[in-house]
């Protein structure tokens, strides 16, 4: 069983409080168009019209080479995190999605990037993460690089 995770519920509490982003900024407020703003909370997109946030994330436990930071999207008000059960819907919105395998020790293992098919993405992250030396999948966009979600076994 594959398990995608939400962005750190400390640092999106944080940042939803007016708390620093991963650039030591407060977030932008926006107005959702609706697709293609996806929450890396409750991992769906923002509905339209509604309040949104952007700003950097580097969803790392510390800053090192291979801590990409990125631009997102969050709910300005609160929702529902993501419970890690299944595919969620942010990654139904594109034909295809960057995958990344990570150690342990939250570095690229080598070899594991690809751009994959959305149908899959699944299978894809579930190979990866038959290797012993994979501890997590980061999701990305194909197209702006952005993190999307990670995925663990479990």
């Amino acid at each position: 069983m594959l398990r995608c995770l939400p962005l750190d519920a400390d640092f999106v509490a944080s940042v939803r409080a007016g708390g620093p982003d991963a650039n030591g900024q407060p977030a932008e407020r926006a107005v959702s168009g609706g697709s293609g703003t996806p929450c890396r909370s409750c991992l769906r997109d923002v509905p339209e019209g509604a309040a949104m946030l952007i700003l950097a994330a580097q969803p790392f436990p510390a800053l090192q080479p291979y801590a990409e930071t990125g631009p997102v999207f969050l709910c300005a008000g609160d929702c529902r995190p993501w419970d890690g059960e299944g595919m969620p819907p942010i990654l139904e919105t594109s034909p295809d999605y960057l995958l990344k395998g990570y150690g342990a020790d939250h570095r690229i293992v080598y070899g594991t990037g690809r751009v994959v098919a959305r149908a899959e993405v699944a299978g894809y992250a579930a190979g990866l993460l038959e290797d012993a030396r994979i501890a997590f999948v980061d999701v990305r966009s194909a197209r702006n690089n952005c993190f999307q979600t990670r995925i663990v076994a479990g």
